[in-house]
């Protein structure tokens, strides 16, 4: 999932749109990024561990505002949306467990619960996976839906030895059934940097269009510290699109529409990365709760201002001391070479794109502070090599 571009070429699409003054085009790409749109689906029957694994997936604990209860106070044949509260545009939904009974006809099921709307659908259990649920995975695959997973929820009860014969049987039963080269990914529903989670990630986001896996990256929470990584990865990716139309707006003499547009995009670019970096108070809170912690503590670590608050007075000073700092006898010699009409425009560009790297990696640092305290320098990885998703 670390490159998020690589599947439409999104970046080689913005360059070819700037080379044909294709400004709108570098826009609807700037806005494609920033909204980030995406549907996840986890079916299965209703129990602590769903509803565990639906909240984690949300960053949410089971008392938060937006968490979704156990037990549900939702209809056994009803679907329940739970947007997320920080990213409106991910929503997560509750599929109602696919019925026992024989005869079964997986299409009836996916025609009731929508399944076409989801962009990628996790069908766990807590034993082994239930035969109707094969035909309807089974049926997706030969509809060319290839964004369906198993999911093991590990207990409070399971120990290794447990999950592994768990997670055998289910084997079993997935090739018993007819589902080639078989794939079972066992989660921690409140721990999801255990175990196989992150690997699903990696699977997920490979398999997911480019700008849907770029969605889920964004919207998940910090879970650990190459997760971080990736989300800054993919910011400095929309930090390079939005310095492009910052570039190509100011090439166009109209006084003051450059720096407008700048601080602006930037602001909104800024505010989203410190919620999907859960740098704000209530997300640093909230970790704080879940691990047990004093929330002064993790809040202490943040030691750029952005990670605390984003104000578009701050994104102008850093904007107005990058473009100052540009200002070098090297970046004249360059300007020198260049049209006149395209000076502005690579002032403008150099300007945002090192102004926003720059507090880009002052945030992502906060983050992987937040996150080694939090979970426990060294512990991210402890529990994932013991398990193999196959």
């Amino acid at each position: 999932m670390a490159d998020v571009f690589r599947s439409l070429n999104l970046l080689e699409t913005i360059k070819e749109s700037i080379e044909l003054n294709k400004l709108s085009d570098v826009k609807d790409a700037v806005e494609d990024l920033l909204i980030s749109r995406i549907n996840l689906a986890v079916m299965g029957a209703r129990g602590d561990e769903k509803f565990a694994f639906i909240n984690s997936l949300l960053g949410l604990g089971p008392g938060d505002d937006g968490a979704a209860p156990s037990p549900s106070s939702v209809a056994p044949e009803e679907l329940a949306v739970y947007p997320n509260p920080k990213h409106p545009d991910f929503r997560l939904w509750d599929l109602p467990p696919v019925p026992s009974a024989s005869p079964f006809e997986p299409e009836g099921y996916m025609d009731r619960v929508k399944f076409p709307r989801y962009n990628a659908v996790l069908m766990t259990f807590t034993q082994t996976p239930q035969p109707n649920s094969v035909d309807v995975f089974l049926e997706a695959r030969s509809q060319q839906r290839q964004t369906v997973y198993f999911i093991l929820l590990a207990s409070a009860k399971d120990t290794e030895k447990s999950l592994e014969e768990k997670r055998k049987a289910s084997l079993e039963v997935l090739t018993s059934q007819g589902v080639t080269l078989p794939k079972v990914y066992l989660v921690r529903p409140s721990t999801l940097e255990n175990f196989d989670f992150p690997g699903l990630l990696e699977d997920m986001g490979g398999d997911l269009p480019e700008i849907r896996a770029h969605a889920l990256l964004l919207a998940l929470p910090t879970l650990t510290s190459t997760l971080v990584t990736q989300k800054k990865e993919a910011f400095k990716a929309l930090v390079w699109a939005a310095a492009s139309l910052s570039g190509g707006v100011s090439a166009i003499p109209v006084p003051f529409v450059a720096s407008m547009v700048d601080s602006s995009v930037a602001v909104r670019i800024l505010t989203k990365a410190q919620l999907s970096l859960c740098l704000d108070d209530d997300s640093v809170e909230r970790l704080a709760r879940q691990r047990g912690m004093e929330p002064t503590r993790l809040k202490g670590l943040r030691t750029c201002v952005l990670s605390v608050e984003v104000t578009k007075g701050e994104v102008k000073k850093r904007l107005a001391a990058t473009e100052k700092d540009l200002a070098t006898v090297s970046s004249k010699l360059v300007e020198m070479a260049m049209p006149v009409h395209a000076r502005s425009a690579s002032r403008s560009f150099s300007a945002m794109l090192q102004a926003l790297n720059s507090a880009m990696d002052e945030m992502a640092a906060d983050a992987e502070k937040i996150v080694a305290v939090a979970l426990g320098e060294g512990n991210e990885s402890s529990e994932i090599s013991s398990f193999s998703a196959t």
